[in-house]
C-alpha cells in the first residue's frame, strides 16, 4: 500500500489523540500529537520559571530544546532534552497556560518546521488543531473530529480520577468552552476546519465507530487502508 499522510483537527477533549493512535496502529503509520508537542514547550517554560507573558523568553526556550516522540507501553512517550515529561505535560498547570503558549507565532512556526519535517516521508497520522489548514495543507485525508463541549468535558472528568478532587465537571466544561475561544480567536493558525475536512461529530459515536469511519475514508476517499 502507498503511504499517505492524514490531518486529524479538531478542538479540545474531541477525542483527537486517542483515534489518531489507533488509526495509526491499524495501517502500520507514524503516529504525531502535536498538542504533546506544544503542552512539552509549556512544561519547558514553566518549569524554567518563565512567565507564559515573557514572549522572547518563551520562543528562546522554543527554538532550543530538543522534543522527541517515542511509542510507549501506555501511548505516546514524550522527550524533553532527554527528560521523559510524558506524565508532567498533562498536569492541571500546563494545561491551563497552553493555550497562551500556543498562541505566539514564532512558536508555531518553529513547531511547524518540526512537524513538516516528520511528515515528508509519508504514512503519517497528525493530530492537533492547524494540521489540515496549516501544517500539513496536501494531506491526502483530512478529518475534522468534534463534539459537545458537555460531552468533551465529561470525557476528560473521566480521565483525570486522580485530580477529580480539585476539579469539576462543571469547571472542566468552561475551561473547555474557553479553550475553544483562544484556539478559534487567535491571529496565527487558529483552530478552522479546512474546506476539504470530512467532519466528524463524535458526540454519540463510540471510539470504535469513529476508527472504522476513518479507515473507511482511508479506502473510499484514498483507496488506501485495510
Amino acid at each position: 500500500m502507498d503511504k499517505f499522510n492524514i490531518a486529524i483537527d479538531g478542538p479540545a477533549g474531541a477525542g483527537k489523540s486517542t483515534i489518531a493512535r489507533l488509526v495509526a496502529n491499524t495501517l502500520g503509520f507514524v503516529y504525531v500529537d502535536t498538542g504533546a508537542m506544544y503542552r512539552a514547550v509549556t512544561w519547558k517554560v514553566l518549569s524554567s520559571g518563565i512567565s507564559p507573558d515573557h514572549t522572547a523568553d518563551v520562543i528562546a526556550v522554543t527554538d532550543r530544546m530538543d522534543i522527541r516522540l517515542a511509542p510507549g507501553e501506555n501511548g505516546q512517550q514524550v522527550f524533553v532534552d532527554g527528560h521523559d515529561a510524558t506524565a508532567e505535560i498533562r498536569s492541571a498547570e500546563v494545561t491551563g497556560n497552553v493555550s497562551q503558549i500556543a498562541a505566539i507565532a514564532d512558536v508555531r512556526r518553529i513547531l511547524t518546521v518540526k512537524q513538516k519535517r516528520l511528515a515528508a516521508v509519508k504514512g503519517v497520522v497528525m493530530d492537533g488543531r492547524d494540521i489540515g489548514s496549516h501544517v500539513l495543507p496536501d494531506a491526502e485525508l483530512k478529518i475534522f473530529l468534534t463534539a459537545s463541549v458537555r460531552v468533551r468535558a465529561e470525557r476528560r472528568y473521566n480521565e483525570i480520577q486522580d485530580q477529580r478532587a480539585s476539579v469539576t465537571l462543571e469547571q472542566l466544561e468552561s475551561e473547555i468552552a474557553a479553550r475553544d475561544r483562544m484556539d478559534e480567536q487567535r491571529k496565527t493558525a487558529p483552530l478552522v476546519q479546512a474546506p476539504d475536512a470530512v467532519l466528524l461529530d463524535t458526540t454519540s459515536m463510540t471510539i470504535h465507530e469513529v476508527v472504522e469511519r476513518i479507515l473507511e475514508l482511508c479506502r473510499t476517499e484514498v483507496g488506501g487502508g485495510k
